[in-house]
């Protein structure tokens, strides 16, 4: 039985057991989460996801980004929202799961409340991180095509997260997940027009693994097969799965360290070419688009299926637009938060050369993915001269990682609303969490 494999490494977690390389990675996790949470903050969907929370009340027990004072699920579920809408959180190539905008927003709320120590919010974190990975490894590709694998597989990884902080039993655990994989869900349908759900997908799933670890402690029963059972999670939602990915190594890895991070508040299948652009045009003495005939972009399908748009029609669709996206990192050399809104959206520069933009399956990189989330770009030239490049990893993956000083300098433009002070004190606690109390770290946040 999966859930019992999983209940029994969730239960034998201990913050003694994580290694030095582990734990320090894990704060650079956190602090990539609240830079995406405090920027997110005044975004249209979050304040009405907030409103509702308003309208529904809730013990208070943890606090949202807005202000609100909550329960925790309510709490979860707002700040699950709000740490998504930029687009600039983090990323697991091969389970194609955003884990933070789930993980955290139910572990942190939980922390918060039962003033838990920061040893205890890491452990959590880094189970959660192990089971949403695995999840989604073992029902990518397939799974994707219709399901947004952070709503669906982050789901599960936030019950994780939970069950540990409360210290749920192995039986407790085994049913927390059969209810949370009974609510997994979150369909791809948005993208057609940019609708909000998408901010839904990972405020619910948060909410449900606080749920569904509550109702565990109070001996509510779930599913006991849900993952490979005739009707489960994997039988239903994938075409192709495999299972033996949820526990081979499980307990003798730590998959948080597979963790991507952005740097392009895009859609991340659009990254490799952004960072190709961005890179000549910084080599670039200038840059004279009537003189491009064509640029030819070759990518693996799902990163075709997800944004091959050449008329985005609003700056949320820009961002998964890969005709756009290169156009805007080609003519401007950068690709984040400030980089996309309405003048770049409406620039007639960005609109012409998008028209010359033609994108399509590269057999090899498709061959490659989901392992390498690679492109190829090729720009013509009208005197004959064919510029040709290509990527693997975009910027932020393990085999091309980011530093810490990137994430903080990252950390500190998109928390730029908060005194210098206050986000020193932020960081000074995320740098050394072991030492304090998870309702420190909330302390900050609303000081």
């Amino acid at each position: 039985m999966i859930s019992k494999q999983i209940a029994q490494y969730v239960a034998a977690l201990s913050y003694d057991q994580l290694p030095e390389e582990v734990v320090k990675f894990t704060k650079l996790c956190i602090l990539d989460y609240f830079s995406s949470l405090i920027k997110g903050r005044d975004a249209k969907p979050v304040q009405i996801m907030s409103e509702v929370v308003q309208q529904l009340g809730g013990n208070p027990q943890a606090t949202t980004i807005t202000g609100l004072t909550t329960n925790v699920a309510n709490a979860a579920f707002v700040n699950g929202g709000a740490s998504h809408v930029i687009e600039l959180d983090d990323i697991h190539k091969a389970s194609i799961v955003h884990a933070a905008t789930v993980i955290m927003p139910a572990a942190i709320a939980v922390a918060e409340w039962k003033q838990l120590s920061g040893k205890e919010l890491i452990t959590a974190i880094v189970a959660g991180y192990e089971i949403a990975f695995r999840v989604g490894e073992t029902v990518s590709p397939s799974h994707y095509y219709y399901f947004h694998n952070t709503a669906t597989c982050g789901t599960f990884g936030a019950t994780v997260a939970v069950a540990k902080l409360l210290n749920l039993t192995e039986n407790q655990i085994i049913e927390a997940l059969g209810s949370a994989g009974t609510q997994a869900a979150g369909l791809w349908e948005f993208i057609e027009d940019g609708a909000m759900s998408k901010q839904l997908h990972p405020g619910k799933a948060a909410m449900h693994g606080v749920l569904s670890c509550f109702l565990a402690e109070k001996e509510f029963t779930g599913a006991k097969h849900i993952f490979e059972g005739r009707r489960g999670f994997f039988e239903a939602m994938a075409d192709d799965y495999d299972q033996t990915k949820m526990t081979i190594g499980l307990g003798e890895q730590y998959k948080i360290i597979e963790n991507s991070f952005k740097v392009h508040a895009s859609c991340r299948h659009t990254h490799s070419v952004m960072d190709l652009l961005v890179n000549y045009y910084k080599k670039a003495k200038e840059l004279n688009i009537d003189s491009i005939d064509k640029i030819e972009i070759g990518t693996y399908e799902v990163a075709l299926n997800i944004t091959n748009d050449p008329n985005p029609d609003t700056i949320y669709a820009a961002k998964f637009s890969l005709q756009f996206c290169a156009a805007l990192a080609l003519l401007t050399g950068s690709g984040g938060y400030n980089s996309f809104n309405d003048n770049t959206l409406q620039d007639p520069s960005i609109r012409e050369l998008m028209k010359k933009i033609e994108v399509y399956v590269h057999k090899e990189i498709n061959e490659a993915y989901p392992i390498e989330w690679g492109a190829t770009v090729k720009i013509y030239w009208s005197n004959g001269q064919i510029d040709e490049m290509a990527s693997q990893y975009p910027v932020g993956d393990p085999e091309n990682p980011v530093n810490e000083e990137i994430l903080l300098l990252k950390f500190h433009e998109l928390a730029s609303t908060y005194s210098k002070n206050k986000r020193e004190k932020i960081v000074e606690i995320l740098f050394n969490l072991e030492e304090y109390k998870s309702n420190d770290l909330m302390n900050a946040i609303k000081s």
